[in-house]
Formats: structure tokens, sequence, C-alpha cells
């Protein structure tokens, strides 16, 4: 049982499909449920495999934990989790807003910490599982074209995942982050810059 957030589009729709053509039970969330939804017909589609699609907003805990309850109340586990949401912006530092800011940090790093929390104990139960986090080139190297908000947010995961990988290795859960460059998606095409 597979849960990528941000599953309904780019990283996380491929990640998604492709665990299904494995045969995995896929759950996947996004906030727009219209794309959500969309995204879910493709992969049964595509796979022929199970999908349930939940509208999450990934930087509130409420949601994120009856994200949880709901998966566990539907295959009574979770063996993986993928924190694949994330959002850019293009703005030098002098001239970002402090808003986007708070923004871009609350989806890209505080979305990977709540995921992971609510993540955990259930893997506990299970008597281990895997977490992957969607990282960033941008987490491990200034680039001239990326967001400084973005870069902050996805070192931060880069980071939070080396400090829970050490503490839940006697539980058995396997740590991993991904740290690809541009890639030709629907958050770099609306973004231009990422």
């Amino acid at each position: 049982v597979a849960l990528v957030t941000g599953g309904s589009e780019g990283i996380g729709l491929g990640a998604a499909r492709s665990m299904a053509a494995e045969e995995a039970r896929v759950a996947i969330c996004a906030r727009r449920s219209e794309v959500l939804e969309r995204a879910a017909a493709e992969i049964r589609s595509a796979t022929g495999g199970e999908v349930l699609a939940i509208p999450t907003d990934v930087t509130e805990p409420e949601q994120l934990d009856g994200l949880f309850d709901r998966i566990l109340a539907t295959y009574r586990r979770i063996d993986v989790l993928v924190n694949n949401a994330g959002i850019t912006r293009f703005h030098m530092v002098e001239t970002l807003p402090e808003d986007e800011w708070d923004e871009i940090l609350a989806v890209n790093a505080k979305g990977v910490y709540l995921g992971t929390k609510y993540a955990i104990p259930a893997m506990k139960r299970a008597g281990g599982g895997s977490i992957v986090n969607i990282s960033s080139v941008a987490g491990m190297t200034g680039r001239m074209h990326t967001s400084p908000a973005y870069s902050a947010s996805k070192g931060a995961v880069r980071v939070f995942l080396k400090a829970t990988a050490i503490q839940y290795a006697s539980d058995m859960i396997r740590r991993n982050s991904i740290h690809p460059g541009p890639i030709d998606t629907e958050m770099l095409l609306s973004r231009i810059h990422i």
C-alpha cells in the first residue's frame, strides 16, 4: 500500500502509475480534486490498478490525519509514503514576498514533516516501511534560476530525511531522498524557472 502526495501530476503521477503497474494499492492526494480524479482515472486505465484519490492539503494537519485514517480504514496498512507534493515561484530574495516564502516552505517542507509524522506510527505497527522524499538538486546547491525559498525548502527536506532516517532505522523504516533537476512537468512549464 503506497501513498503519493502531490500524486495528480508530474513526478507524483509517474510514481503512482509505476507502483500501480507493480500491483501496489495506491492512494494519491493533491489539493485540486478535479485534477486528482483525472489522474486516478488515468492510472486505473493504464494499469488496471486500484487507486484511492483523496483531496488533501498537505499543510493542514487535520487533513493529513484524516487522509491516513482513510487509507488505514481501507487497506489496514501503509507500506510506502512518497512525500512529493511541492510548489515553486520565482523571485530574487529582495523581491520575494514573505507570504510566498511561507507558502513554499509550508507545502514543500512542512508537508513532508506532517506526512512523515502520520506515516511512522502505521509503519511501526506494520513492522517497517519506506518513506521517499522528493527533494531537488536545488536543495543541495544554489542555482541561478531557482527561487531561494524553493532551494531552502528542498534543503530542509534533505536534512530532515537524514535526521529521521537515523531515528527510525531500528523500526525498519527505510528513508530515501531523490534530488531531480529540472523535469518537463506541469510545475516547470507553469513557472518557467524552477
